[in-house]
């Protein structure tokens, strides 16, 4: 009894959990448990599911992406009050990111069903909401990784991939045609670079302007995004 009052009393004083009922409140408490990280240690990983929202009490976090490098980009810093895994919770993929303890560090851990307990119901508009902003949030990690990490090739060619799409006979297409401008404006380089780095892919055989106008992207882009 005094171990869920005492989860009790800490949860009630995290900002997330200030809108539960006393009734959820009282059933998170009962299933929360405390973990103590050391540093340098992973509270989730990169590619991989906890399963769980952490929670921190005390010490300091560093969430990272690395790339296929192994070169790491650092995204955040989270303290006592910010929660992690709730990506992963929300649309069951894997962490887009590692966060790891930068010093010693409490959470308490909130499992993926009683998690789920406090979600609108997944029929629900608010959950679809949930869902798609999740994925944007996605897209905006992989976005700063690669304007952090990658040469101009590198991010052209990730963009020019998200682009395209199969046409329905093996090929990987872009359809609509993408200006240089709004392709430069994407990848944080000059309208001048984009057009030459768009120049060489071409004449190097990564991709193709085809008859009608469109972008026959060749498998091997794929080896620079």
């Amino acid at each position: 009894m005094t171990t869920m009052v005492s989860n009790l009393e800490l949860i009630r004083r995290v900002p997330l959990f200030s809108v539960l009922t006393a009734a959820q409140a009282a059933s998170v408490a009962d299933t929360v448990v405390k973990r103590r990280f050391k540093r340098g240690e992973p509270i989730v990983e990169q590619g991989k599911k906890s399963n769980a929202l952490s929670i921190i009490l005390t010490g300091r976090a560093r969430v990272v992406t690395t790339d296929s490098r192994g070169r790491e980009v650092i995204l955040a810093t989270m303290h006592p009050g910010d929660y992690v895994g709730e990506m992963s919770l929300i649309d069951n993929e894997p962490h887009s990111a590692t966060v790891r303890a930068e010093i010693q560090t409490d959470a308490l851990i909130l499992g993926r069903l009683e998690f789920a307990r406090c979600l609108p119901e997944n029929s629900s508009m608010a959950y679809a909401v949930l869902k798609g902003l999740v994925q944007r949030l996605r897209h905006a990690d992989r976005q700063i990784e690669s304007l952090a990490l990658m040469d101009v090739y590198g991010r052209v060619a990730r963009a020019l991939l998200e682009f395209a799409s199969d046409d329905g006979t093996g090929n990987t297409v872009i359809r609509d045609k993408v200006s240089r401008q709004d392709l430069a404006k994407m990848v944080g380089a000059s309208r001048e670079m984009v057009s030459r780095v768009m120049k060489d892919l071409e004449e190097r055989g990564f991709i193709e302007t085809r008859e009608d106008g469109s972008v026959l992207v060749k498998e091997r882009l794929h080896t620079l995004g």
